[in-house]
């Protein structure tokens, strides 16, 4: 029993035995009947009311365990029941079950199927004269589709013309600007829509009475505006404002009340919940507006129903929102990938940089067949140099530049060399000679052995001859041809050297020739991949004389043998 001072209305009674009997029934289900009134050929969309898209909802024909199986023409989609489209037939009741670790609930609704194109209103509405008003739709579950739509409203299965006093907005709702006692009788709002390439007309009727009503005595009963299963993302311990909004009327009623409640209890009983609510007034309606502070998100605050209620005399009426912690794997994974991604090509950089010799000489050595030198005026892949002119060489030096740089470049990898004392002619002018050679040459091989060490007279400058000159002139202002220096013999050391070769030295070092296997191996390595690509075989050079085309695989001329331009036994 409901016992006030004197001093306090039987209004407020009523109000707390309401609020009392709609907690209890949010708890158990069990029992509850709803009526829907459809009409045939019509889409129809059941909703069950206690749980979600997410939940694990079963369906069935009639009361609980009558009959498991569904009509043909209806049919289960993410825990809605779908008419397509409404059948006779389809008249009776549906029971629907939610099942947790905890309990089971059910709830069991009617459906109530006319032929009529109009289907019966369910629902009574009473506007005031004079005043303005608006209908709802109310077709949630069909304006929560994503496919394309159209709205019309009917008044007593009459089309409604727009514009005037009445017009329609893009949520569906229809205004009126000032409500009549023509207004009154019963509208229908129909959506078209569009299903699996289907065309489909959803409908549902509102019986509407316009009065002049006494102020203070029309009651509405409240519509929650938002949230409507809103999901907000939160970090557990972050503090989080949850927003409510009820349409209550066109006054300001006192005995309306607004609560919050968690997983069905009152907030009150957690101390980390706060909230307030006020009166607002929009556009001639008042609102009640309430404002839910979570100072510390719990983990039982996650996950669970957070229900704003609105109630009066008139009836009752909830939104929920519910809190769901952030997922955080996307994020891992994304930072995972990226890192992952960075450190692959880091690897695969340094996997390039520490193999890229043997990977630049295993692409020219496929390609070699496909490849076609394009002309350039060049005659030979190189010309190999001494340093000094003048000083006694090395065993070392000897064998390298006149027996294993041919053995090993011409002979075995088809390139031409152009080696003084070798392939120079007796009676050439040996400045222009020289100069013309080099000068198409591809690259310049330098052997520096320590006996640079030792200029004659101590002038660096006399230890370059003329072709090292020319060389070492045409690849610093022209970069062709490009240089090569090869170290024989031991450290040499560049300081006793000219400037020239110093500043070739440091911007891109020099080979160092040893006899050794491994050393060997890449010492040749090296070298290849610093001279040009190997030409295919149609194009090498032919046999050629004195200061013609280069000699492939030997030499044209000797020191001391003259040779007969007559004497040319092969031309490519």
């Amino acid at each position: 029993m409901c016992v006030l001072p004197p001093t306090r209305t039987m209004a407020a009674c009523w109000t707390l035995l309401l609020a009392a009997a709609a907690l209890a029934a949010a708890h158990d289900h069990d029992g509850e009947t709803e009526t829907y009134r459809v009409s045939i050929g019509h889409l129809f969309l059941l909703r069950c009311l206690f749980a979600d898209n997410h939940d694990s909802v079963t369906w069935s024909r009639g009361g609980w365990g009558r009959d498991p199986s569904l009509p043909p023409g209806v049919e289960v989609r993410e825990g809605l029941l779908w008419f397509l489209p409404v059948q006779m037939s389809h008249d009776g009741f549906y029971t629907c079950e939610k099942r947790d670790p905890h309990r089971a609930v059910r709830a069991t609704f009617g459906v109530s199927v006319s032929r009529g194109q109009c289907p019966d209103p369910p629902e009574n509405k009473s506007l005031s004269l004079e005043v303005p008003g608006s209908l709802s739709c109310k077709q949630k579950e069909i304006f929560n589709l994503t496919h394309t739509r159209n709205v019309r409203w009917m008044k007593d299965c009459r089309p409604i013309e727009g514009g005037g006093r009445v017009t329609v907005d893009e949520g569906g709702i229809l205004r009126l600007s000032a409500a009549s006692q023509e207004d009154s009788g019963k509208y229908t709002c129909l959506v078209d829509i569009s299903v699996d390439g289907q065309k489909y007309t959803a409908a549902r009727s509102i019986r509407v009475t316009v009065d002049k009503v006494v102020e203070g005595t029309l009651v509405v009963k409240p519509e929650v505006v938002y949230p409507q299963h809103k999901v907000v993302v939160v970090e557990e311990g972050a503090r989080v404002e949850l927003k409510c909004l009820a349409s209550i009327g066109f006054s300001e009623d006192r005995e309306t009340l607004m609560y919050w409640t968690v997983n069905e209890t009152y907030s009150e009983a957690h101390k980390e919940l706060g909230f307030s609510w006020n009166f607002v007034r929009r556009r001639g309606m008042v609102f009640g507006e309430s404002t839910l502070s979570i100072s510390n998100v719990r983990r039982h605050f996650l996950n669970v129903p957070i229900s704003c209620c609105v109630l009066n005399s008139a009836g009752f009426q909830k939104g929920v929102a519910w809190l769901q912690e952030a997922d955080h794997r996307a994020l891992h994974t994304a930072v995972g990938l990226g890192l992952s991604s960075s450190l692959a090509l880091l690897l695969l950089f340094a996997l390039l940089l520490f193999f890229r010799v043997d990977l630049v000489l295993a692409c020219r050595k496929l390609l070699r067949p496909f490849s076609k030198r394009a002309p350039d005026g060049k005659l030979y892949d190189a010309y190999v140099s001494f340093l000094p002119p003048d000083a006694p060489r090395s065993a070392a030096t000897a064998s390298l530049a006149l027996g294993l740089l041919p053995e090993e470049l011409e002979t075995q990898h088809g390139y031409s060399l152009y080696i003084p004392g070798r392939d120079d002619c007796p009676g050439d002018a040996v400045h222009d000679v020289v100069a013309a050679t080099v000068r198409r040459c591809r690259r310049l091989i330098i052997i520096i052995s320590p006996e640079a060490n030792r200029p004659p007279h101590g002038r660096t400058e006399e230890q370059l001859c003329y072709e090292q000159k020319v060389g070492l002139h045409d690849a610093l202002t022209l970069n062709d041809p490009r240089v090569i220096l090869v170290e024989v013999g031991g450290a040499v050391d560049y300081s006793r050297l000219p400037e020239s070769l110093r500043y070739v030295r440091r911007r891109q070092g020099a080979l160092r020739w040893s006899s050794t296997g491994a050393a060997s191996t890449s010492f040749w390595k090296s070298l290849r991949y610093h001279m040009p690509p190997v030409p295919p075989p149609s194009d090498q050079p032919g046999w050629v004389v004195c200061g013609q085309p280069a000699v492939r695989g030997g030499s044209a001329c000797s020191p001391g043998v003259s040779m007969n331009p007559e004497a040319m036994v092969e031309s490519s």
